[in-house]
């Protein structure tokens, strides 16, 4: 601002300078010859009586270095002249100011000469003896006399420029000082250096306020949205036309993982997700496109949809949701489905073909009861199959209606021990129970479940002369059942896998053995409801292990 003002004074003064020096000089110029035509009268007065008396004899001996004279006759010839010689001298009879002399005694004419660039006046006077005195005094034009002025109008002009430089920086500075100090982002009419900003000041104020109460109103809302989607489970990302990331939340940023901040940038720099990348190319074409993604080990279902301005996309709006577990419940919900219906058909068909041939009456009176038996036995299996594929979609879908409550831990083991004794005695194996009392907060239905199969799992799998030592162990934040075994032991590579529906290790021996596969199951996902977690230590030919340990505070 300072310079802007500087170059306005600048100008301004520059300006009225020269227009000044250009109205001085035209004003004095005529002042100047009104002045010299004065004098030249004023000189011719002096010598007409002279001249009148003494004629030519005082002309010739009149020494006048400065004004040219002549004396014309009557009838206009030339009898003297100071400058040429009157001989050679056209008749003056026609000179202006000979002419104004005569009729009126005094006369005066001006003639501009271009080639010279000079201005003559000539002054005329009429004796008493009828000659006519004329005085002439030659001076520069205007324009020859700015002309040799020049050099000492330049210097003054140099001069003048200097002093309004320094004047005008300096009143600059000053004038924009006070300006300078006002405090913009608060603004005080009542602190105006000049009475003419107080309007504006006034003006900066309100809108200040206007400003400062949007931000706030614009900073409430960003905060708000930046909650709402931040605590999203899906992933929310605002693009522009072109894939540009304009916002985003802490969700898309986990699923995505990219490599650098996602602000700014565009999205196709920051993933090659084939998919993705095809997704987002039929939302730039105006699709809303709904699809499945792999993204960093996770399957995530992908929404993305354009955003119209009246006909023009002005943006994309993507939405990523984790489905990777829902994906993987849909897997296992397929694979039990396929499981069940393998597992029903197996006692289903031995039942029928049992059936069937006792119908046939191929069978002799004295098998009849062999049959039945075998006919009891797969329906008891089919019942108990039934019965553990039902608590396990409980379990799976948290369908138990049943509140917890206090239960002994030690208490409960020694009581489903004592229903597997009988098997144990047929089996040749030894139960132990050790440990201390301990009270956790359990379904008793769930629990005794739990603890049963994981027990009739150690005497089914045991050896002859085996052991199973169920220990009930207890510390500060845990409590922890442990079922021990000296059976046949589990290779390592299926330790992963035996919680997994209707998996078997050795699949002929579980049939031998009655078992359906979803003992270790139901433990597995009884623990869960229990929020407990289950460890497994086993060898092959050296025996099992399984720990549940159960926290003492659990909340349902």
């Amino acid at each position: 601002m300072s310079k802007r003002i500087f170059k306005a004074m600048m100008a301004v003064t520059l300006t009225t300078l020269l227009v000044c020096m250009a109205l001085f000089i035209a004003i004095l110029f005529p002042y100047f010859e009104t002045q010299l035509s004065d004098e030249l009268m004023n000189e011719l007065e002096y010598l007409a009586p002279n001249v009148e008396r003494e004629g030519l004899d005082y002309l010739e001996h009149l020494s006048d270095g400065q004004n040219r004279l002549t004396l014309i006759d009557a009838d206009g010839t030339v009898l003297f002249d100071s400058d040429a010689d009157p001989a050679q001298m056209e008749n003056h009879a026609d000179r202006p100011e000979v002419i104004q002399a005569v009729t009126e005694g005094t006369g005066e004419s001006s003639r501009y000469s271009e080639t010279l660039s000079k201005k003559t006046i000539n002054c005329a006077m009429l004796l008493g003896n009828g000659q006519v005195l004329r005085i002439s005094s030659t001076h520069y034009s205007s324009m020859a006399l700015l002309a040799s002025l020049t050099p000492s109008l330049l210097l003054v002009l140099i001069f003048a420029a200097l002093v309004a430089v320094t004047i005008a920086y300096k009143l600059s500075q000053r004038l924009t000082k006070p300006l300078n100090e006002i405090d913009l982002e608060h603004p005080q009419v009542n602190q105006a250096p000049y009475e003419e900003l107080k309007p504006l000041l006034r003006r900066l104020h309100h809108q200040n306020r206007q400003i400062r109460e949007q931000i706030q109103q614009l900073q409430a809302q960003k905060r708000q949205f930046t909650a709402i989607t931040d605590n999203m489970r899906e992933g929310f990302l605002v693009l522009d036309a072109d894939g540009l990331v304009l916002s985003y939340n802490s969700s898309a940023t986990r699923l995505l993982q990219p490599e650098k901040p996602l602000d700014g940038h565009n999205i196709r720099d920051l993933t090659d997700e084939p998919d993705f990348l095809e997704s987002l190319h039929g939302a730039q074409e105006g699709e809303h496109v709904e699809s499945l993604v792999p993204l960093h080990g996770r399957i995530c279902q992908l929404f993305a949809n354009p955003v119209y301005q009246g006909s023009t996309l002005t943006g994309i709006v993507l939405v990523l949701l984790d489905v990777t577990e829902q994906q993987e419940r849909e897997g296992l919900r397929r694979e039990f489905s396929a499981n069940v219906s393998h597992e029903l058909k197996t006692p289903l068909t031995s039942i029928a073909g049992i059936a069937e041939i006792m119908k046939s009456g191929m069978i002799a009176p004295a098998d009849v009861p062999h049959f039945a038996g075998k006919i009891y036995d797969e329906s008891q299996r089919l019942i108990q199959l039934v019965r553990d594929i039902i608590r396990i979609s409980q379990l799976d879908e948290n369908n138990i209606h049943d509140t917890p409550v206090p239960v002994e831990l030690k208490k409960c083991a020694a009581r489903n021990l004592s229903l597997l004794e009988s098997a144990a005695d047929a089996a040749d194996v030894t139960l132990l129970l050790e440990g201390e009392e301990a009270v956790i907060q359990a379904v008793p239905a769930i629990l005794d479940e739990m603890v049963y199969n994981l027990c009739e799992n150690a005497v089914k799998y045991n050896r002859p002369g085996g052991s199973v030592t169920v220990t009930v162990r207890s510390d500060a934040a845990h409590v922890t059942l442990e079922v021990a075994d000296t059976g046949i032991g589990i290779a390592p590579e299926h330790h992963s896998r035996v919680f997994e529906r209707f998996y078997r290790v050795d699949k002929s021996h579980s049939k031998e053995i009655g078992g359906t596969g979803l003992g270790l199951s139901i433990v597995k996902h009884g623990a869960a409801f229990h929020h407990a977690q289950v460890e497994l230590e086993s060898a092959l030919d050296k025996g099992t292990t399984v720990r549940i340990i159960f926290p003492k505070n659990a909340s349902f």
